[in-house]
């Protein structure tokens, strides 16, 4: 279900990509995309030795049509399990982040579970538009769509 390296994942789900995530261990140089330029959220890391200069520069005013919210999130310390429901509110597999650890949730149903305490920042898209921005699925079907373990 996924396309793994040391460091960096894509988790897939047939034809969809549901996630990618970047482990803290993760370094490049330079500027790597992680996302192809068609994704409505981007993401990349950058790692530059100082004295480099990057340009002042300002961003357009372009107009972009966003289907669904993606999110990303920066674990800042602690463990969070992700759960992932690519379909038919069906659990199918899940992962384990850590400090340093980051998530960019792109496609299906997605649940979380604090394994240790947590602090993380989230990124998405807005304007939050309250109840009308997402469908919470019963816990009832939560507990029992439940197969496989988590890993690491």
């Amino acid at each position: 279900m996924s396309d793994r390296s040391d460091s960096v994942e894509h988790v897939r789900f047939r034809d969809r990509l549901l996630a990618i995530i970047v482990r803290d261990r993760h370094s490049v140089s330079g500027v790597h995309f992680f996302t192809d330029g068609d994704l409505s959220q981007q993401l990349a890391q950058m790692s530059h030795r100082a004295g480099k200069t990057i340009e002042p520069h300002v961003h357009n005013r372009v107009s972009r049509e966003v289907h669904f919210t993606q999110e990303v999130l920066f674990i800042k310390r602690g463990k969070l399990q992700v759960d992932f429901y690519p379909e038919d509110d069906v659990y199918r597999e899940s992962r384990v982040l850590n400090a340093g650890d980051v998530i960019l949730l792109i496609d299906g149903g997605h649940g979380f579970r604090v394994l240790e305490d947590v602090d993380m920042i989230e990124v998405k898209q807005g304007p939050y538009l309250g109840d009308d921005d997402k469908r919470c699925f019963p816990a009832v079907a939560f507990e029992k769509t439940r197969i496989g373990s988590p890993t690491a």
